[in-house]
């Protein structure tokens, strides 16, 4: 018999995840390592954490993601908004609660490019007169 499991694919910035919720026990797997080990900020965990929360799922699925791409705010962005898209592929009538909360908008922002004859994308070289 096939596992059941639930997939989602979340981007932020640079960094895309794939995530795969399977009915269990609550572990959290990234990059093939516990979640306390990848990402040591707590606060990156919460944020992570947020839309099993906000759905009552914390304790029943277990999550693992191959994240890639990007820093560590950025994977957990992208973390989160992949769950998101997982707990709706398992429950469409989720979709209004984590929508209201934000986690299925994809964040556009990311890094503006530099541009030439310039020293970044908005800082100019310095002006001289003389």
């Amino acid at each position: 018999m096939a596992e059941i499991q639930y997939y989602g694919t979340g981007r932020r910035k640079s960094a895309t995840a794939r995530v795969y919720l399977r009915p269990g026990s609550g572990e959290f797997k990234i990059n093939h390592s516990p979640i306390d080990n990848y990402f040591k900020n707590e606060t990156l965990r919460m944020i992570i954490r947020q839309p099993l929360q906000l759905t009552d799922t914390l304790g029943k699925f277990d999550v693992l993601v191959n994240v890639e791409g990007g820093g560590a705010a950025g994977q957990a962005g992208a973390v989160r908004h992949g769950i998101a898209r997982a707990l709706l592929e398992f429950n469409a009538e989720l979709r209004k609660k984590l929508k209201r909360a934000g986690f299925l908008t994809r964040d556009p922002r990311a890094k503006e490019r530099k541009k030439y004859g310039q020293k970044g994308a908005r800082k100019r070289f310095q002006f001289s007169k003389r």
